[in-house]
Order: C-alpha cells, then sequence, then structure tokens
C-alpha cells in the first residue's frame, strides 16, 4: 500500500468513528426564515458569513510561512496519475484560513515552521524551503512516524507539529472535490436486496413463496410500481 492510499484509509477509519450532533431550529426561527433566501446566500447564515469575512480579511501567517507550508503540502499529498496534489485542492489555504478560525492551532503551528526551519539549519545550514527534496525528506522522515518508544526525544517537537499539519492537510484535502474524487466517494446510491440469504432461513426453517419471490425479488422489475387489488393481494 502506497502512502496516499494509507493515509486515505486512516482518513476513512476516522471519518468513521466521528459523530454528528445535530440540533433543529423551530419553524419561526431567523435561521429557518433565511433559507428561503437563496439568491442572498446558500449554505450560510448572515452572521456566519460576516464571521468568514472577518476571518479572511486577518492575516496571521506570513508568505514565507505559507510557501514552507506549500512545501510540505507537496510531501505530504503529491499529485499522482489519478488525483491532484495538495497545492492543487489549495489545501495552503484552508490552512491559512483554519488557523484564524480556530485560534488555538497558531502557536503550534508558527512554533513547528521554527522548529523545522532550526533543524534544516543545524543539519544543512540552510532554511528548510530552500533545501533540496533529499534534504527536506531526511527530516521527514525522522518526524512523521510516532516516538512511541522515546527513542528521538530530539525529535519530539517536530513529530508533534508533522502530527497537526498532516492532520489539517488531510482535512483540508479530502473536503474538497479533487479529495472527495481521490476517495472515490460517490454519495447515497440505491442498493439492491435480495431477501434473506438463503442460510440464515434455512436456520429458522422458513422459505420464501415462489410467487412472491418472482414478484418481490426480481431486480429487473425493482423499477416497476406494486399494484394491489381491492382485498389487498398484490398483482404485479
Amino acid at each position: 500500500m502506497d502512502r496516499r492510499e494509507t493515509l486515505k484509509t486512516l482518513l476513512a477509519g476516522s471519518v468513521a468513528g466521528a459523530t454528528l450532533s445535530v440540533t433543529g431550529c423551530a419553524p419561526s426561527t431567523e435561521i429557518e426564515k433565511s433559507v428561503d433566501k437563496k439568491e442572498e446566500f446558500y449554505g450560510r447564515t448572515p452572521s456566519e458569513k460576516a464571521w468568514d469575512e472577518k476571518i479572511k480579511s486577518e492575516a496571521y501567517l506570513n508568505e514565507y510561512e505559507l510557501n514552507t507550508i506549500a512545501t510540505l503540502c507537496d510531501i505530504i499529498l503529491p499529485a499522482t496519475i489519478t488525483a491532484g496534489s495538495a497545492n492543487e485542492a489549495e489545501v495552503p489555504a484552508f490552512i491559512d484560513f483554519i488557523v484564524k478560525d480556530i485560534p488555538r492551532n497558531q502557536l503550534p503551528l508558527r512554533g513547528g515552521l521554527m522548529w523545522l526551519d532550526g533543524e534544516s539549519n543545524k543539519r544543512f545550514n540552510k532554511s528548510f524551503d530552500t533545501s533540496t527534496q533529499s534534504e527536506q525528506i531526511a527530516i521527514i522522515d525522522d518526524i512523521a512516524y510516532p516516538d512511541n518508544e522515546g527513542k528521538k526525544p530530539d525529535m519530539a517537537p517536530g513529530i508533534k507539529f508533522f502530527d497537526l499539519l498532516r492532520n489539517l492537510v488531510l482535512t483540508g484535502y479530502y473536503t474538497t472535490k479533487i479529495g472527495i474524487d481521490d476517495l472515490g466517494y460517490k454519495g447515497n446510491v440505491p442498493n439492491i436486496w435480495d431477501g434473506v440469504p438463503e442460510e440464515v432461513l434455512a436456520e429458522h426453517d422458513v422459505d420464501y413463496d415462489p410467487v412472491w419471490v418472482a414478484k418481490c425479488v426480481d431486480q429487473d422489475k425493482r423499477d416497476i410500481m406494486a399494484e394491489w387489488d381491492e382485498n389487498g393481494n398484490l398483482i404485479t
């Protein structure tokens, strides 16, 4: 399994284990009233739109930091024959937004970028972004994996930083069209039910009426609307 497939597997597992809490709104709330105004906004309330505009107007990461993040994005999720890269999905812009939207990520991310430059200067006498790809990968190889046995204590800050960045890159990428296409997610599709399996029927010593099987479990007729007679008997 290649690195991209591994990341996709990890992402699927994390999504499967997540829960979503949804709260309803009474019909008289302002939110429901505004939903009908699709010409004004779609999917966002006025307060949410105002918050987004506020975040976009602010600046936190500088150009150099964003360039370094773009370099890391290409290392974590480069383009493949079948899928675009994290940079093509504009993941650096997502990270730029999210660190302003969730400020607790700011210092860990900036501090991690500083650690990365410090490590690169110590090893190669140059910043991470100006190092060669092989030099960059040499550092990443030391921080891309958990150090559960404490064998690399001097790499601990880098490991913690890279874990945060990788999560942000994956979140940003797999919530874009490019990332969703890469996952092969098709959304809700109609399935086919062929009835209770034969072994289950046998276990309970029951079986299907052949006439009903022909009418109800024939997938060639699944688009035909059922008809009933006046006594409640199935006709077709």
